[in-house]
């Protein structure tokens, strides 16, 4: 069998039988034509958006990296700024420590200065009242003695000494020799 083909011109020719590769001239040129026109609109119009499209994306995405870069980089130097910081405020804690420990060191020895100061007052507020007290002690024991003394040699003599001013005097001459030790021991009886 014969395979026929019948073309749009209602007849055979050589573009009917030619291998169906071979493109009919005027397809051929008109397809060339379609292609230029359209390779030309292409080219014009298509091209130059989509390289400026890239373009802009290309800056976009490089800029996105600068901003990155920057960013990093300002992170960089905020973390070391942090850093330092962080160093600083240490360094002033422990002077602040050490501040601290020199106040109160001074403190504690201005309380026990303080504190000595207030005992040797005290100390010497205590030994001026036992002082006192040991004169006044004295004095009453003198004024005991003497006056046990006086009635004593008033019933060994038989006579009445409650003269005060003599016997103030005897007391004291007699308690003046004791202290001195010029007391000299008379035996009873001699004279």
């Amino acid at each position: 069998m014969q395979a026929v083909t019948v073309t749009a011109e209602g007849g055979e020719g050589f573009w009917a039988t030619a291998a169906p590769i071979i493109p009919h001239p005027l397809e051929f040129f008109f397809g060339v034509a379609c292609f230029a026109i359209l390779y030309f609109v292409v080219a014009k119009k298509v091209v130059p958006r989509l390289e400026q499209i890239y373009a802009e994306r290309t800056a976009a995405i490089e800029g996105g990296m600068n901003k990155a870069e920057e960013a990093q980089a300002q992170a960089q130097a905020a973390l070391e700024q942090y850093q330092a910081q962080l160093v600083e405020a240490r360094a002033e804690a422990s002077r602040i420590r050490e501040d601290a420990k020199a106040q109160g060191a001074q403190i504690i020895a201005e309380m026990r200065e303080h504190a000595a100061a207030e005992a040797a007052r005290i100390t010497e507020t205590a030994h001026k009242q036992i002082e006192a007290e040991r004169q006044q002690a004295m004095v009453s024991l003198r004024n005991d003695v003497g006056r046990i003394s006086t009635d004593l040699a008033g019933r060994i003599v038989g006579e009445s000494l409650q003269e005060e001013t003599r016997q103030k005097d005897i007391v004291e001459r007699f308690l003046a020799e004791l202290e001195s030790g010029d007391v000299v021991r008379e035996k009873v009886g001699e004279r």
